[in-house]
């Protein structure tokens, strides 16, 4: 069997830049070990499958372990590809996952995702994450992922750890944001995954379902920009709403071919 395959770098406008996904667009669905065989042999952060659905389009996401509940960045490479290659001639592209209905609107090459709120409540961090942490949170809070809030734009840039130790917590299909407030932006994360075979995910669309509510209201402000400052880096424009977020930002296709199996 052939299926065509296309990798694009999201949140950037530059190649090798913001966070790689794959998307593969399929007539039917493949069995879920299929799937998550073809996401370990891609071996990027995401790999993206969908299907046509009316007008819609059902899409899910795996990484090279599991399959996601919800992956910001390989829904905007999704919507891309759809779009700039595919030549699917709409504004709005409505998903079918298993976060509900996602839309995604398109609007002079940038994608403005339409996605779930989830505000963080304070919590407290495992002990092996805690002790694995150079540099210790002032706060820490949960939704899917742990918020762990942090006094300087310095400290985030400055986090190391101690793999040993925060790697031995499976957290599912959630993983750990380092935030702080920045003077380049409103905000800025790096994100880290210990379940994942890739540690430090370079730009999390999902992750900013919390810290968008999180930071809009300790900024008290609805529109933020933000960076997340990855070695590879992505910037995205921001919305809060009452129990959604808006996340935008730009993409670039790399890559366009086959895969057969």
């Amino acid at each position: 069997m052939r299926l065509d395959i296309y990798q694009v770098d999201a949140f950037t406008e530059k190649i090798f830049k913001g966070n790689p996904a794959c998307v593969i667009p399929l007539k039917n669905w493949l069995p879920s070990e299929t799937l998550l065989n073809i996401a370990r042999e891609n071996a990027v952060a995401e790999t993206a499958f969908f299907t046509k659905n009316k007008d819609n389009y059902h899409l899910r996401w795996f990484t090279p372990e599991i399959e996601m509940d919800l992956c910001g960045h390989a829904t905007l490479a999704t919507a891309h590809v759809l779009y700039s290659i595919l030549g699917v001639d709409k504004k709005k592209i409505v998903f079918e996952t298993l976060s509900g209905n996602l839309i995604v609107k398109v609007e002079n090459e940038l994608y403005r995702m339409d996605l779930p709120s989830r505000m963080p409540k304070p919590s407290k961090l495992p002990k092996n994450i805690h002790d694995s942490l150079n540099i210790k949170p002032l706060e820490v809070y949960k939704s899917r992922d742990f918020l762990l809030l942090y006094s300087s734009e310095n400290d985030i840039e400055n986090i190391t750890l101690n793999t040993e130790l925060f790697n031995k917590r499976n957290l599912g299909t959630g993983g750990v944001i380092f935030t702080s407030k920045s003077k380049k932006c409103d905000f800025v994360s790096r994100v880290f995954f210990p379940q994942a075979s890739i540690l430090e995910d370079p730009v999390t669309g999902s992750a900013h379902c919390s810290l968008v509510p999180f930071w809009a209201k300790n900024l008290k402000k609805n529109k933020l920009t933000a960076m997340q400052i990855s070695e590879r880096g992505g910037y995205l424009l921001c919305k809060n709403f009452e129990n959604r977020v808006e996340i935008a930002g730009k993409a670039k296709t790399y890559l366009t071919g086959h895969i057969y199996i």
